[in-house]
């Protein structure tokens, strides 16, 4: 059997397609949260009350050094199972929704430490600035810091967009039927065509993580701040 008739069994007998919507379904919510939340805690790390400080720095130091697998693991099996937790009526979409919290929360630290790295960029004499004319911590922040600070910060945020898609294989811990569940189940009954299974998602997330790695580059190049 030839490598084109054997992917093309694989993507007869299965919905490949399907498996990576699912990945790419995760990776839009898990990013725009992660992004939300990351920003909230950035803002705690550079806030000047020591106890947001403190809290923000904890967090990031706490999350980032738990394995994504045991926040997936403890989603279902403390939250769901022991503590009645649900976040949907529906059984499946719960589980997607338990899995897209998990890598928000877990990639929310490596959001606040890369917007974190872009406050840096920013010249302190512009926060001294806007604070000789009145503007208050978060206004200061609101208006003038985090919107350089983004800008400063596409490529670091770009590197942790693409770990994050490649992370949502782990979904799989947390009852998600994604791209990895596939290629499992695709091993197990079609041991034959083993290398035609590897290609098929190694070049799947070929295919989606390049762009986001082009786009990053584009972007950090057109947006930077000029100095």
């Amino acid at each position: 059997m030839s490598y084109f008739d054997q992917f093309s069994r694989l993507f007869a007998d299965y919905d490949v397609v399907g498996a990576f919507w699912v990945n790419i379904q995760l990776t839009f919510w898990a990013a725009v949260f992660a992004f939300l939340i990351g920003a909230v805690v950035a803002l705690m790390r550079i806030s000047p009350v020591p106890s947001l400080r403190l809290l923000g720095g904890a967090y990031v130091h706490i999350v980032r050094n738990t394995p994504l697998t045991i926040l997936m693991v403890m989603a279902v099996l403390a939250l769901w199972t022991q503590m009645h937790i649900t976040l949907s009526t529906d059984f499946k979409q719960n589980f997607f929704n338990f899995a897209v919290a998990m890598l928000s929360i877990y990639h929310a630290a490596f959001v606040c430490e890369a917007i974190r790295s872009g406050v840096n960029t920013v010249p302190l004499g512009q926060a001294e600035a806007a604070r000789s004319i009145g503007l208050g911590f978060l206004l200061t922040a609101r208006l003038i810091i985090f919107p350089q600070a983004i800008r400063g910060a596409i490529t670091p945020l770009g590197n942790a967009l693409i770990a994050l898609t490649k992370n949502t294989t782990v979904a799989a811990a947390a009852s998600v039927a994604e791209a990895s569940v596939m290629m499992k189940k695709m091993i197990e009954f079609d041991s034959d065509v083993i290398f035609a299974i590897f290609m098929t998602f190694a070049l799947g997330f070929v295919i989606i993580v390049i762009p986001v790695g082009l786009i990053t580059t584009w972007a950090s190049r057109k947006w930077a701040v000029k100095r």
